[in-house]
């Protein structure tokens, strides 16, 4: 479930979920919309995911 890897995600790298939702999809209310039950189509689950895969390859160096 996306919301579960996205708040692992949050707390591994203590980033609020407005600035996580404006960098991941452009969307401050994201990460808040997810925890009322939104439920993104497919495309855009793997924008998130790519994005949070990059971030932490980056985070690495």
């Amino acid at each position: 479930m996306l919301i579960r890897t996205v708040e692992k995600f949050l707390r591994e790298h203590d980033m609020p979920p407005t600035k996580f939702g404006r960098l991941a999809t452009n969307d401050p209310r994201f990460v808040l919309d997810l925890r009322m039950g939104r439920e993104p189509r497919r495309a855009l689950v793997s924008r998130v995911e790519h994005f949070m895969n990059t971030y932490r390859e980056t985070a690495r160096v």
